[in-house]
């Protein structure tokens, strides 16, 4: 089995290397980084989460010159969170060097810092296209000495209309120089930027069983109506109790109401989107890594490339738009090795979209649809609860991570996500409904008792009236066709009005839930 050492990465970084616990690289570190050291162009085409930061950071800071404190490596990201996760693995790999400087150019950052950084100087800028243009065009960058380029995640600079930008740069860079492009797929416009700015580049293109294989992650369509989406949402959060789970909205309005809905609904939610300073953005980053918050809502553009260990569930909450933009959200679980599940909700508008997701991915998802029994399999006539074969991935490490909502006990939630045990907090919250093996009666009032943290109000207030929606989602296909089934149980029981939108219980119910935990 080839080592690091193998590859041409001195001894001292090697040994960096195993104090962090990594000892055998990755096939696009294997493929990518003799080709690197020996000095060539590189482009290498490799799904996000299979070491490829690693694989262009060993390689330049091999070959830094200690000695001159001059930018000496740039590295261009699209987003600023993946430029934050460069650089900290960048700084964790010098962290016993003072003489390399990593330094991490963003908007949204205070520039007189950066500033006063550059001035000091660096060796390695890791930034993102607008904020490289402003101090390019401010004076305060010079990339005279600048020997190593990187572009990572490219195919997303182009989606996301920075490809103009990046060129400028490039244009203001040395043409004796190494250029490295990394990206999880090849769009065309990438692949002129190449031709235009590469010399000779060694293609690199890990094959779909050495990179995170999405067949490796559990993938599911859940069928629903509009209505019903955000009940079934909270639904499968409860069932399958993700150790950390990622729901993708097309927008940041959408996230922002989906994640108020969340946490009114009693869960530890918080979103992450562009509208956010740079500060709340990485003040929720932090909870959710370390896992005082469970749920994350975030649009493409913010969790791009963004690598949290521990993601053990993605929820499409709004269908991709295509098998690329499909592939980079589910491919935030089931990273190094591990195994995630991933669950995309559609409605019957989304036929196109999700056809498109099954002929660019290559594979039939199987359908599902929720009752109020959980997860089952949609094959028309005949249905089949696939609740006990969600087991295996419910909470991810684990069966039982603990409970999403707010209300359980932190410690004992982070215990449960680990060790199996689902802690919920609580004398009487969870009791009711939430656990396996749970009869027809307790199934009705469960989720009752979940909402009002007190067994004895389970029927009353705070109920998702699952008892009647079953009937609604017990019809094959797409659930809840007819209108009559749509308005069906959609209040609380006892509530005399249906919920809006689908999203469970009234407010009146919701507050009564809160104040009972």
């Amino acid at each position: 089995m080839t080592n690091f050492e193998q590859l041409g990465i001195r001894p001292e970084w090697c040994e960096v290397l195993r104090h962090q616990g990594i000892a055998v690289p990755t096939p696009v570190q294997e493929r990518s980084i003799p080709v690197l050291l020996g000095g060539r162009d590189i482009i290498a085409e490799a799904q996000t989460g299979t070491g490829k930061t690693l694989a262009f950071l060993l390689p330049i800071i091999q070959k830094i010159n200690v000695s001159d404190r001059s930018p000496q490596a740039l590295i261009i990201a699209p987003t600023r969170e993946l430029a934050l996760q460069i650089t900290e693995e960048a700084k964790k790999l010098t962290a016993n060097d003072d003489k390399i400087h990593v330094l991490a150019v963003y908007g949204g950052q205070d520039v007189e810092k950066q500033l006063r950084k550059l001035n000091n100087g660096t060796q390695i800028v890791v930034g993102t296209p607008g904020r490289l243009l402003d101090h390019l065009r401010r004076g305060t960058l010079k990339l005279d000495n600048v020997r190593k380029l990187v572009l990572d995640e490219a195919d997303q600079m182009l989606h996301m209309g920075f490809l103009d930008d990046v060129e400028t740069i490039l244009r203001e860079l040395p043409h004796k120089r190494q250029t490295m492009l990394f990206s999880a797929t090849m769009p065309k416009g990438i692949r002129v930027l190449a031709k235009n700015y590469m010399k000779d580049p060694e293609d690199v293109k890990v094959s779909s069983k050495s990179v995170i294989p999405i067949h490796q992650i559990r993938q599911q369509v859940l069928e629903c109506t509009d209505r019903g989406k955000f009940a079934a949402l909270c639904g499968m959060i409860d069932t399958y109790r993700p150790y950390l789970a990622i729901i993708f909205c097309r927008t940041k309005r959408r996230a922002s109401k989906l994640n108020e809905d969340l946490r009114e609904a009693g869960y530890d939610s918080d979103e992450l989107h562009g509208d956010l300073s740079q500060a709340k953005r990485e003040n929720v980053m932090k909870k959710f890594r370390d896992a005082k918050l469970q749920v994350l809502v975030a649009t493409d553009v913010a969790a791009r490339g963004l690598d949290v260990e521990g993601i053990t569930h993605v929820f499409n909450y709004d269908i991709p738009h295509d098998a690329e933009s499909y592939i980079h959200r589910i491919g935030r679980t089931g990273r190094a090795g591990g195994t995630g599940l991933a669950v995309t909700f559609a409605t019957q508008h989304d036929r196109p979209e999700l056809a498109r997701i099954e002929e660019g991915t290559n594979q039939k998802l199987n359908r599902i649809q929720w009752t109020s029994e959980g997860p089952v399999a949609s094959t028309g006539a005949t249905r089949r609860s696939i609740h006990s074969e969600g087991d295996e991935e419910r909470g991810g490490r684990s069966a039982g991570t603990g409970s999403a909502r707010r209300g359980s006990g932190r410690n004992d939630r982070r215990d449960g996500g680990r060790s199996g045990r689902g802690s919920r907090g609580g004398a009487g919250g969870r009791s009711g409904g939430r656990s396996g093996g749970r009869s027809g009666e307790e199934r009705s009032t469960g989720r009752g008792s979940a909402r009002s943290s007190d067994s004895s109000r389970g029927t009353g207030q705070g109920g998702r009236g699952d008892a009647s929606r079953g009937e609604e989602r017990s019809s094959s296909g797409w659930a809840g066709r007819s209108a009559d089934k749509r308005t069906a149980g959609r209040g609380g029981a006892g509530t005399g009005r249906p919920d809006s939108a689908g999203r469970g219980p009234g407010r009146g119910d919701r507050r009564d839930s809160r104040r009972g935990r």
